[in-house]
């Protein structure tokens, strides 16, 4: 039953960046804005990780640092679309080329070089039982912490006049901004909040599940948030499982080279991002559902205070 233990354990590794970033965009695009630059916030957050772990030797003060350099990013990226009224869509796509751009060449003297792994955690007692309990329960702390922060949001979207004005925000901003709520500032703390998570979630990968670092390497995985988000239908119960459905996806490849079945590793590869391509492809085809579920203002430029 290795291999069981294997996929368990390697579900959890992959889906755990995915479900913070994604929880991170959920906010973001809650408030009304879609922010389609996570790839450069998550490849910004992994550099500065991995060269704080590099030469600090810690693995928490790289996952607060990435998060904080990839907030350094959406806060561009807030001061275009909220301050200069630029087009969603197009903003997100620049600001995330240029996080990617920025990673690259900052990240260039450390190519393929790599650094300890973060330490994992056994919880007592489970962590000892047959086959389940290696996979679910011998982890770096972000693993178990991921779902905790998700039922937290869920529960702030849900019950806290916090969410309710961020969802009221998304919706009519207009009418939000009659009854006294700010909604540049509302966005600009979904948006940061947004961008910080996506850092941590670069950060995660560099030194949690690959602990090297290469250009490029988080692979699309920007792009695959964005596409959890939709078919999560802003969700956060969804999200979690959709992250662990996409992280279950994204280790085939792992899965079939260890039972020794010969596949060309390229095929094998874009194994997540055909899925992705799936689930959007169906969702697509219920757009008055996908209508129904998604903010009303989502993607469109707030002129109230202009």
């Amino acid at each position: 039953m290795a291999w069981f233990t294997f996929l368990i354990s390697g579900t959890l590794l992959a889906a755990t960046p995915l479900l913070i970033a994604a929880l991170g965009e959920v906010i973001v695009e809650k408030s009304g804005v879609l922010n389609l630059s996570i790839e450069g916030m998550m490849s910004v957050g992994a550099v500065v990780a991995f060269i704080v772990v590099l030469y600090s030797g810690s693995h928490w003060l790289a996952l607060v640092a990435g998060g904080m350099a990839a907030l350094a990013l959406s806060v561009i990226f807030a001061f275009v679309v909220l301050l200069a009224l630029g087009n969603q869509v197009v903003s997100g796509l620049a600001v995330g080329l240029f996080g990617i751009g920025v990673a690259g060449l900052v990240g260039k003297p450390y190519e393929n070089m790599t650094v300890a792994p973060m330490q994992r955690i056994d919880v007592p007692l489970l962590s000892d039982i047959p086959v389940l309990g290696p996979g679910l329960f011998h982890h770096p702390l972000p693993v178990y912490l991921a779902p905790l922060l998700a039922v937290l949001l869920w529960w702030m979207l849900k019950y806290s006049k916090v969410g309710l004005v961020l969802r009221a925000v998304g919706e009519s901003p207009e009418s939000a901004n009659a009854v006294g709520y700010n909604v540049v500032g509302v966005r600009f703390l979904a948006i940061i909040f947004g961008g910080f998570l996506a850092g941590v979630a670069g950060a995660f990968i560099c030194i949690a599940s690959s602990t090297l670092w290469a250009d490029g390497m988080i692979a699309g995985r920007g792009w695959i948030v964005i596409a959890l988000v939709m078919f999560a239908m802003w969700r956060v119960e969804r999200v979690i499982i959709g992250a662990y459905l996409f992280g279950a996806a994204s280790i085939g490849e792992l899965l079939v080279q260890s039972a020794g079945i010969s596949v060309p590793s390229q095929l094998m590869t874009s194994i997540p991002y055909i899925v992705t391509i799936v689930a959007v492809s169906i969702l697509s085809m219920d757009g008055k559902r996908v209508r129904l579920n998604a903010p009303v203002s989502l993607g469109r430029v707030y002129l109230g205070t202009h």
